[in-house]
């Protein structure tokens, strides 16, 4: 009889052990996977104003994150518009994991990387102003990894948990965007200026852990201005101009207030200089420097372009 009742304790306690898993107790992973989506759609999201930039937000303590893009777009043959952006992003999160006795932080970092090609066409509508659809088609991938030492046996996490550790989401998106561009040139002044309204849809594909899988919607409202002149300094037998930028995003659909903001405004000035005396395909190199302010959020990113 003894040894029954020791056999019965042996193997409750294994089944109790087997029964308290690890879980997230301080959030949804699948609103966190949300808030990595939302920062590639940041950066798949075509936009004139890429460049480098690192956000954070102290006051309501949200993760920081920071990002590269690289950019452009141009009317390439009579026209025919094209455009592209690859991006990269990292998200940092931290979890609370707890098996009902015992709790754990998890950190976590979420890298993504992402590419989004476009093709339209110019429509003239009035002097120096087209109205320009576009088709836009992106694909990206988000992965994660714990931080340091602290991690938990996959034996005892739970899906959640196992995706926040080492887990991975890839998505795809066929979207478009509709553009109002102005460009007025002229020797003492150049102008332009653009209104966008772009939307992605998001959706995983391929080996994506369940728990995250899902769709997003990568919209966006943006307008952009620029303002070149002559500095009345030479450099290459060419005037070196002075650039003056601005430009607004409004995020909408998934990505709207995802990491704690909904807009971004953005402050530039810089430099730019002709090189279309030199024998090479670039006709202008241009430096940007732009103060970036939203809800809670602010940092500075640093833009370099060409034309050709």
């Amino acid at each position: 009889m003894m040894r029954i009742a020791g056999l019965v304790v042996a193997l409750a306690v294994p089944a109790m052990a087997a029964a308290q898993v690890f879980r997230l107790t301080d959030g949804n992973v699948q609103k966190r996977a949300n808030g990595a989506l939302a920062l590639m759609g940041f950066t798949l999201i075509p936009d004139v104003t890429t460049g480098s930039l690192a956000i954070s937000s102290a006051p309501t303590q949200n993760p920081d994150f920071q990002q590269t893009t690289l950019g452009g777009g141009d009317t390439v043959h009579k026209r025919l518009y094209l455009e592209g952006t690859v991006g990269t992003s990292r998200y940092d999160p931290t979890f609370v994991a707890s098996d009902g006795v015992e709790q754990r932080d998890v950190s976590v970092k979420w890298r993504s990387v992402s590419a989004t090609g476009g093709i339209g066409y110019d429509f003239p509508i009035a002097q120096h102003l087209v109205i320009r659809p576009v088709l836009n088609v992106s694909i990206g991938r988000v992965e994660s990894e714990a931080a340091g030492s602290v991690r938990i046996a996959s034996v005892r996490a739970g899906e959640d948990v196992a995706f926040a550790q080492d887990g991975r989401l890839d998505v795809y998106g066929v979207g478009g965007a509709v553009m109002l561009d102005y460009e007025d040139y002229q020797p003492r002044r150049e102008i332009d200026a653009e209104l966008r309204f772009t939307a992605i849809p998001l959706r995983s594909y391929g080996d994506t852990d369940s728990v995250v899988k899902g769709t997003s919607h990568a919209n966006s409202i943006s307008f952009w201005t620029r303002w070149r002149a002559p500095t009345g300094a030479v450099m290459l037998d060419r005037p070196l101009r002075y650039v003056l930028e601005y430009a607004h995003t409004s995020f909408v659909g998934s990505l709207d207030g995802v990491l704690g903001f909904n807009h971004l405004n953005s402050f530039g000035v810089g430099l730019e200089l002709d090189t279309s005396r030199l024998d090479t395909y670039v006709t202008r190199a241009r430096a940007v420097m732009r103060y970036v302010v939203g809800q809670n959020v602010e940092g500075w990113s640093l833009g370099l372009a060409v034309s050709f």
